[in-house]
């Protein structure tokens, strides 16, 4: 069967559970049918499990990781997502991991943010000043 794209609303019913009607639903819908979540649905799931679930980069890690171990769920650009993950996992914030990998082999990635620059260096990554 074709798998059917989901909306960030759909991944954090089915992460948080605060809705039973609604998380049994999205239960169901993923048992019939395979998804395909986009990295932008990753990246604003991430935005919202943080600012209106207090998620921790952990708790944000592990519901990723079981998606992409879950056999239903397809992640578009599943590598570069599991990748960010790790990265935020070690402390950077997710959607600073996923611009600094996808900057092209030896491309530098500018950025006015101190804390990003400490974070990537103390993660080998690239984060230059401006200049």
């Amino acid at each position: 069967m074709k798998p059917v794209a989901v909306d960030t609303n759909v991944l954090a019913r089915l992460a948080t559970g605060d809705d039973a009607r609604e998380h049994r639903a999205v239960v169901e819908a993923l048992a019939t049918r395979p998804w395909r979540v986009f990295l932008t649905v990753i990246l604003e799931t991430e935005w919202m499990l943080r600012s209106r679930y207090g998620y921790a980069p952990r708790q944000f890690a592990d519901f990723v990781e079981w998606m992409n171990g879950s056999g239903r769920i397809h992640l578009e650009q599943a590598r570069t997502a599991c990748k960010a993950v790790a990265y935020h996992r070690a402390g950077m914030d997710f959607a600073d991991a996923l611009h600094n990998i996808a900057q092209a082999d030896g491309e530098p990635f500018l950025t006015l943010d101190k804390a990003l620059r400490r974070k990537a260096d103390k993660l080998n990554l690239s984060a230059l000043p401006p200049g």
